[in-house]
């Protein structure tokens, strides 16, 4: 066995790898809800510190 068989196995071993990562990320329907709220939670904190405030969601002299 020299140098270029074992760099082809690791190469293949590294595609397996990607591709298994992706299939459990985009293929699998029950994490899709764990990512969402995720996903979610950076505005999560600002949720809590308007309600904290008293603020609303819309800011003054806001045009949109």
């Amino acid at each position: 066995m020299d140098i270029n068989d074992l760099r082809s196995i690791v190469t293949v071993v590294s595609l397996l790898t990607f591709l298994g990562i992706v299939w459990w990320a985009y293929g699998m329907k029950a994490n899709r809800k764990r990512f969402d709220e995720a996903a979610n939670l950076p505005f999560a904190d600002e949720e809590a510190d308007r309600q904290e405030t008293g603020r609303s969601g819309k800011a003054k002299g806001n045009a949109s």
